[in-house]
């Protein structure tokens, strides 16, 4: 006797909803008596009943870090702020300082369209000190202001701006 098909479909459709059953072991303890990392969710929070979040994630924000982030951002400002310069030359520049994306994102710009040609302040940062992978500069120009977004892929990579945004104005 055949079983009609959409019954087999039902059947194997509720099967692979259940459960599955228990082996009847438990996983063996850790040795040490601590328990294990919690694990974070995408909007941070712990996934383990009773975890907490870390205090800073990631890196921690040190002189150094700072004073190698403002150097960045200024380095990169100035190499941006060049219109005159021929569009190759001026790419070329301007990509030691950027993120591969930034790099990608500002191949096609016409330098002669910038407003700024030179920097004409120091840059300060606003940091955040739970985040150690990036922060962001502002960058005063002749032009304005302009804030910039640094990222850095770990505590002894170099910072890489990954956008500049000129002056609201």
């Amino acid at each position: 006797m055949k079983k009609p098909l959409p019954l087999i479909a039902v059947a194997l459709l509720c099967a692979a909803c259940a459960p599955a059953a228990s082996t009847g072991t438990t996983p063996a303890s850790s040795s040490s008596g601590s328990p294990a990392p919690v694990s974070l969710s995408a909007n941070s929070g712990p996934q383990a009943p009773g975890g907490t979040v870390p205090a800073t994630i990631g890196i921690a924000w040190d002189q150094a870090s700072k004073d190698a982030a403002v150097d960045a951002a200024e380095n990169a400002m100035t190499d941006f702020a060049r219109p005159t310069l021929d569009e190759t030359q001026w790419a070329n520049d301007l990509a030691r300082w950027l993120t591969p994306q930034a790099t990608a994102d500002y191949s096609s710009v016409d330098p002669s369209n910038i407003p700024a040609s030179r920097v004409t302040g120091a840059a300060t940062l606003s940091v955040d000190e739970a985040n150690g992978y990036g922060t962001t500069a502002a960058v005063p120009t002749n032009a304005g202001t302009y804030t910039l977004q640094l990222l850095r892929t770990g505590k002894d990579a170099p910072w890489k701006v990954n956008r500049l945004t000129p002056p609201a104005s």
